[in-house]
């Protein structure tokens, strides 16, 4: 009732205008690590066993262009949680360790924080990886409940994770199915709401295995279909993509729990589904496994660091379930990024959101079926490596090329036509023929740093 008080407090004083009418709707954001897009059947996969993600789509919208704005997990998940870019908040890599000060700043709003004003009871069950002093405690950031990791990464089986407070380890269990039963418990206890839950699995990150049998059996003898490259360690590449699947089809299958339950407390009809990730991934494209930090993987021995901001590292799944709103089978084509969370979810549910505190853009109008005439289909992103290798990138993408500038280094600058070649295959840089798009380009690159404040110079 306090947080019902504080919400009407917050609307008379805002002027925002927020239906008033029924039960308010919920929302679920359920967020893999380390998931590309071509990983999921809907997407085109036909290997992938995802009847769950796939339900989301024919039940909703999936965006066939959704980008992260970095390609490693800590200062995407900023972005995803801010509407800032991981260079605005201090966080331009995964946070190692040893870097026990760096974390999300005080005073920087996440959209669970706006929810939790406007009455919404929220809870954060998995990842955080956004810092681990007491002042960047998810429970400081937004969510009234906490039950998870701190840091960024757990075993796959007997993970320990703080509940309540302490540490506790779940012995014989696996990650994925810990997390979802206290999905489960909570939304039971919240069940008359509103609520807003961030479901951040550790899967299909390395490593891959091991996963509940009922999981590992579904590729067992898939003989998978793998990029072709002569590099590549074929027989190593295919167990790994195995694995991979085996860890996606655990987080299908618990997802599949969550959407059941929501049909047994008779919440689906207003309760707001989103799936994405992190960032995308690599299992032997461009002769690389793993992420924007991936290593080479020719012959089969793992490599020195390549750092990338190919299409494979930043594409993300983006499926969102809206009943009553978006249209069953809906492919949004118009291009959105990570960036734009927080604009979207205060969108959808009729929260304001402070002119000038992000730099995301509401996405709500293209699950209405309304297409703005100025819709910006340009993403620029960022990302300085500091953790096992040292890199500075700047990106500008549009429908038809990217532009990736390395600063701080000579002759690893990148141009792509994505437009004749999506694989990004041939770096046209130095090419004379494209010279005036790269001018372009890096005009808004230019543009884009300065109005970002770029902290690192050229």
């Amino acid at each position: 009732m306090k947080r019902i008080f504080a919400f009407l407090a917050m609307i008379a004083t805002s002027g925002a205008v927020v239906a008033a009418e029924g039960p308010r709707t919920n929302i679920i954001a359920v967020v893999t690590d380390d998931q590309a897009a071509w990983t999921v059947g809907c997407y085109g996969n036909p290997e992938a066993k995802t009847p769950n993600m796939d339900r989301l789509a024919k039940e909703g919208a999936r965006f066939a262009n959704a980008f992260s704005v970095t390609p490693v997990c800590s200062p995407s998940r900023a972005s995803f949680m801010t509407g800032r870019h991981g260079i605005e908040v201090g966080i331009t890599d995964w946070i190692a360790p040893v870097e026990a000060a760096v974390g999300l700043p005080v005073g920087v709003e996440t959209w669970p924080g706006l929810l939790q004003k406007a009455g919404y009871e929220t809870a954060l069950v998995g990842k955080w990886h956004l810092g681990v002093n007491p002042d960047q405690h998810p429970t400081r950031r937004g969510f009234d409940h906490f039950f998870g990791h701190l840091g960024g990464g757990w075993s796959p089986k007997s993970p320990t994770f703080e509940v309540e407070g302490k540490q506790k380890t779940f012995d014989g269990l696996f990650s994925v199915d810990v997390m979802t039963d206290e999905v489960l418990r909570w939304m039971r206890e919240n069940k008359d709401g509103p609520f807003a839950i961030s479901v951040h699995y550790r899967e299909p990150h390395v490593p891959y295995a091991p996963m509940p049998p009922e999981d590992e059996a579904v590729y067992k003898d898939l003989d998978p279909k793998i990029p072709d490259s002569p590099l590549l360690d074929r027989n190593k590449v295919k167990t790994a993509t195995r694995r991979y699947y085996s860890a996606i089809r655990a987080v299908d299958r618990n997802l599949g729990r969550i959407l059941d339950e929501l049909d047994s407390l008779k919440l689906a009809d207003r309760t707001i589904v989103m799936f994405t990730s992190d960032h995308g991934y690599n299992i032997g494209q461009h002769v690389i496994q793993h992420k924007g930090n991936g290593r080479w993987i020719a012959g089969g021995v793992e490599g020195p660091t390549r750092p990338n901001m190919w299409d494979t590292s930043l594409r993300i799944p983006l499926l969102i379930r809206w009943p009553g709103v978006a249209r069953p089978n809906t492919v949004i084509d118009e291009t959105v990024r990570n960036i734009d969370t927080m604009a979207t979810v205060c969108g959808m549910l009729g929260v304001p959101v402070a002119a000038g505190s992000q730099r995301g853009r509401d996405f709500s109008p293209l699950l209405r079926g309304e297409t703005p005439s100025d819709w910006d289909q340009d993403v620029y992103g960022a990302y300085d490596l500091h953790n096992g290798a040292l890199a500075y990138m700047r990106m500008v993408r549009t429908p038809k090329w990217k532009l990736v500038r390395h600063l701080k280094t000579n002759f690893m600058d990148e141009l792509y036509d994505l437009a004749n070649d999506p694989g990004e295959t041939r770096n046209l840089y130095d090419a004379p023929a494209a010279q005036a798009e790269k001018a372009v380009l890096q005009a808004k690159l230019d543009a884009w740093r300065a109005s970002v404040g770029d902290p690192i110079k050229d």
